[in-house]
């Protein structure tokens, strides 16, 4: 059948039209002249009946059909969401509405009659191939494209269901692509419409397709797209003082629809080939090289790029800018280009991301016994983008400042996070890329493993840095342990249901809960999970069946997926307690329970509580005193309440649990055994290890803050602090600190609490100085670890009022001044920049602000802006937040970070606050879809919100205007409680002791 037919048959003519032919017009005449047979008269009436009964039932049929339709597309219900077309014509693309009114009632619910109203794609076509080709108009960006999606027919269906968000669809065809059925021409589509609360465009077919048949969709659509951060979208940046623009893709978690049509959902893995037309003034980019180049007689040029491999359609990405790059290749040929903005590469700022990248490949390589599947490998560094980073397969995206690197201004802190995230990104494209989850709910399977090799690859990168045996503990598990022992924290692995389900599960829980656990096997890291699934889809079970089959063959016969369901599919973590028993048999109690800080939850939601949390739990144990410990033994707590003999103990024998923090829980002991602890500590730390020392105080300070423990506790335990030589158990202080700083740093009091922190602080502050200079001004570099330790001082003595290391900060931020020669070492730039603003008077304010404006070091940048929130004067702290919104100069995810930061800033807290409430609309609109974005923003500015009023705003607020971001309100709900209530019950205490204590 010809387009001709397809169109008549969608306008309804072909019936009508074909009767018409078939009936002869002939001259009247009189009755006189006609004479007819009885019987033929009968028979030709009977013939008209019949007739007219055939069309009449036709007819019927089909109205139903289209109201069907129509009620299903969203007409019947009036959703101003539903956006449908269905008189739509697939030759020229015309547009008419039906207006249908039908009452809920009337809707069929059969999933198989309306497969549309599914949350997720009917399984009776697989997409097989995509050829897609894009016009890009830079100048006003609006994008037009065709489509053809070679699909199989697995069950015989008459719909076709694809992805489509907010794309003009013009036509749409459907062939037999079965080289076998070559002359078989099109299949008759009956009609096209948009189903938009589902993301859906769904196409009505004449007939069933044909099961084991290969059939091609013609789609051709347009749409525009600015700054919406998502999809196929435009930004802009400044160069040389002129506005240039480009263009590139962000399609994780479901975006890719906002681009072209598309199956778009992880499962659907098939091949693409992508042409790009644009101005010649531009570049395109996209996953796989350009294997052929045209231009146009307008001038344009076409790039067409190679076909790739199988992959999902949220890895496929492409890009138009006119961007400069560095390049690199390895041993193996594959070809390593980074690019961004011209200044940048000129400036040499992408030299050292380029370079790790290369020893990347080789490391992940040799590791995991694949080998990267693809000819090159591009690194795109782009001024706005909604996350930190995209491991597009082939063509990473990341946002500047986590990939651009001065070396002479950036700090090791900026330097440690940017290699992690390339660490991070690189490692997807084995777990992610080449090995993709079946659905969302198990995420954790490509975040997890690259998070946890973040740690991996970083030490091979840099040995010395030694980050997975240090900073994983105080970064990975203390971080996670925050949010996951929240009553509304959820499992590793989530159902999720809709698209709007999706966004919730990329979250620190499926990131680094994972990547803990996940480093308990990694002895046994199974080298073949990779080249079993490559190219296709993993879920959870076939993880953990290769892991078993691993520690098999070395003699383990555990069942992974047994012990692992239990961390994976129940919410939060266990308070392991172990207590000395009375009785002289050295035995002890071990207890467990679901770990929350406000222990009320449980009142509140008996039903969530009630469930049987249970772990099986690899408990490690040692017994010490004053001069030995013990080697450590495990003991597997199954049950809620054990008993077990652990050797010989007495009085002054301590136990200690959880040796280096391996297992993901938190420990607590009887007040006697605590006691024991902090005198070990105080005479000898270095008997207990250092990361049990980071673990022993995270752990003190965390229990007290939820009620397991009296709150002088963890006060008592950092009077040891000044005989701690390591960075990690400082580090652990300083965290722990900050959050009961932000908590108390409004109250009467405060000074009781600052003063006791900086008595713990000064000894070792004055030890350790400040980073030293040459002869020549320029800095020495002391080890690593000397570095990360004196920064930590630095930062706590500074941050909580100590008279030197202010007088220090202001006499370099006023040398700097009066020189115009910043001599302030990279290391301790922030904390310098920050105090400066918060001592001095606005005139610093106004140098800060215009050397964030003329630095073109984008590490710099991002210090010297938020050392601008650090001040206490509300104008210039208002203006900032007006400034960072309103300025192209300031990136989206820098602007979350300017809120945030003023939010931590006591003089700005209620600012902070005010502000994102009335700016909400707006950054709802801008971030919303970025749902990452929109919960850090959130939780970051509501985190220390403390008074009875600022929880009442919070409820008023949410109750208002807190829709489209559920889980993220819910948890700042419960945590400003928390707050609120540990000031009820435990702040006059907590002073109490304070103003008692030999050592405030």
């Amino acid at each position: 059948m010809g387009i001709e037919a397809v169109m008549s048959a969608r306008t309804g003519r072909a019936l009508s039209d074909q009767w018409a032919d078939g009936v002869a017009v002939r001259p009247r005449t009189t009755e006189r002249h006609i004479t007819v047979h009885k019987r033929l008269v009968l028979g030709f009436a009977v013939s008209i009946l019949a007739l007219i009964a055939v069309t009449a039932v036709a007819v019927a049929l089909s109205v139903k059909f289209e109201r069907c339709v129509g009620d299903q597309n969203g007409e019947g219900h009036g959703d101003a969401n539903a956006r449908a077309t269905p008189g739509t014509s697939s030759a020229t693309g015309t547009r008419t509405h039906d207006a249908r009114t039908r009452g809920d009632e009337d809707v069929d619910d059969d999933d198989a009659r309306f497969p549309w109203r599914r949350a997720r794609l009917p399984t009776a076509l697989r997409p097989r191939h995509y050829e897609l080709a894009l016009s890009v108009h830079m100048d006003n960006f609006t994008f037009a494209g065709r489509v053809s999606v070679d699909v199989e027919c697995v069950n015989a269906t008459r719909y076709v269901v694809l992805h489509a968000d907010g794309l003009d669809v013009h036509t749409v065809a459907l062939v037999h692509a079965d080289g076998r059925r070559a002359g078989a021409g099109a299949v008759r589509v009956h009609r096209h419409f948009a189903y938009a609360p589902a993301q859906l465009y769904v196409i009505a077919l004449h007939r069933d397709l044909k099961p084991l048949r290969t059939y091609r969709l013609n789609i051709s659509f347009q749409a525009r797209r600015e700054n919406e951060l998502l999809g196929f979208f435009r930004s802009s940046y400044l160069l040389h003082g002129e506005r240039r623009f480009l263009a590139v893709t962000q399609f994780s978690p479901t975006h890719a629809r906002k681009a072209f049509p598309c199956f778009d959902e992880p499962i659907y893995k098939a091949t693409f080939k992508v042409s790009l037309r644009h101005e010649a003034s531009y570049q395109s980019l996209s996953n796989m090289p350009v294997e052929a180049s045209t231009v146009d007689e307008d001038g344009w040029v076409t790039n067409h790029f190679s076909r790739t491999p199988r992959m999902s359609t949220y890895y496929l990405a492409w890009a138009v800018c006119n961007f400069t790059y560095r390049e690199a290749v390895t041993d193996s040929g594959v070809v390593i280009r980074l690019y961004a903005r011209p200044d940048a590469i000129q400036s040499g700022s992408g030299d050292y991301a380029l370079h790790i990248t290369k020893r990347l490949l080789h490391f992940y390589q040799d590791y995991f016994k694949v080998k990267y599947s693809l000819p090159k490998l591009d690194l795109l560094a782009v001024p706005k983008h909604p996350y930190a980073a995209m491991e597009n397969w082939g063509l990473s995206v990341f946002v500047e400042q986590k990939i651009l690197l001065d070396p002479e201004v950036s700090s090791f802190s900026y330097q440690m996070e940017l290699t992690m995230v390339v660490v991070h990104e690189i490692c997807h494209q084995w777990f992610g890329d080449l090995v993709t989850p079946v659905w969302w709910e198990d995420v954790w399977l490509k975040e997890g493993f690259a998070h946890f090799f973040e740690y991996v690859g970083t030490d091979f990168l840099f040995p010395k840095w030694n980050m997975e045996k240090q900073r994983f503990l105080t970064d990975v598990l203390h971080e996670v342990m925050l949010l996951d022992g929240l009553a509304s924290s959820h499992p590793i692995s989530q159902e999720v249901f809709e698209a709007t389900d999706i966004d919730r599960v990329f979250d620190w829980i499926a990131y680094k809960k994972t990547q803990k656990k996940l480093t308990s096997f990694s002895p046994f890291f199974p080298q073949d999970y990779l080249m079993t699934h490559m190219y296709g889809n993993a879920a959870r079970d076939d993880l953990w069946n290769k892991f078993s089959e691993a520690m098999q063959r070395e003699g383990k016969d555990i069942n992974i997926k047994e012990v692992m369901d239990r961390w994976t599919l129940q919410m939060g973590y266990p308070v392991v307690t172990i207590s000395k028993n009375d009785s002289l048999d050295n035995t002890v109690a071990i207890t467990q329970e679901h770990f929350v800080y406000d222990i009320d939850a449980k009142l509140r939601d008996p039903d969530l509580f009630n469930k049987s949390f249970q772990w099986q739990i690899p408990l490690t144990l040692s017994v010490g005193n004053s001069s030995h410990i013990s080697s450590e033994t495990i003991i597997w707590v199954s049950n809620k309440t054990e008993t077990h003999r652990v050797g010989r103990i007495d009085e002054e024998t301590w136990l200690l649990g959880n040796i280096n923090q391996t297992g993901y829980f938190r420990v607590n002991y009887d007040l006697h055994n605590w006691r024991l602890l902090i005198q070990q500590l105080m005479i000898n730390p270095t008997i207990i290890s250092v990361g049990n020392r980071a673990g022993l105080i995270d752990d003190v300070f965390n229990l007290a803050r939820a009620g397991y423990l009296p709150q002088n506790v963890p006060l008592q335990i950092i009077s040891y602090l000044s005989e701690e030589n390591e960075f990690l158990p400082w580090h652990a202080a300083s965290r722990a600190l900050y959050q009961l700083d932000k908590l108390l740093d409004r109250t009467e009091d405060y000074s009781l609490f600052s003063d006791y922190v900086l008595k713990q602080v000064a000894p070792k502050y004055h030890k350790l100085g400040w980073p030293s200079t040459s002869a020549d001004g320029s800095f020495l570099q002391a080890a690593y670890q000397t570095e990360e330790l004196q920064r930590e001082v630095i930062m706590l003595a500074c941050s909580f009022g100590n008279k030197h290391c202010h007088r220090q900060a202001v006499s370099l931020i006023s040398e700097w001044i009066s020189s115009n020669k910043n001599r302030i070492p990279p290391n301790v730039r922030d904390i310098v920049y920050c105090t400066g603003v918060s001592l001095m008077d606005e005139d610093v304010w106004e140098f800060i602000w215009m050397k964030f404006h003329s630095s073109t070091a984008i590490s710099e940048k991002k210090v010297l802006l938020e050392a601008l929130t650090c001040s206490d004067n509300s104008f210039l702290l208002n203006r900032l937040l007006n400034l960072s919104l309103s300025s192209d100069l300031v990136p989206d995810q820098d602007v979350i970070d300017v809120i945030i930061h003023v939010g931590r800033n006591p003089h700005g807290r209620h600012l902070a606050w005010r502000y994102f409430r009335e700016k909400w609309d707006m950054l709802n609109s801008r971030y919303g879809e970025a749902l990452f974005m929109n919960s850090k923003l959130i939780s970051g500015v509501t985190e220390f919100l403390n008074t009875e009023s600022e929880l009442t705003e919070l409820k008023d607020f949410i109750e208002t205007s807190g829709g489209g971001a559920a889980s993220a309100f819910a948890r700042a709900m419960e945590i400003v409680q928390a707050n609120v209530k540990w000031h009820n019950l435990y702040k006059q205490q907590f002073y109490q002791w304070l103003r008692k204590s030999p050592n405030g």
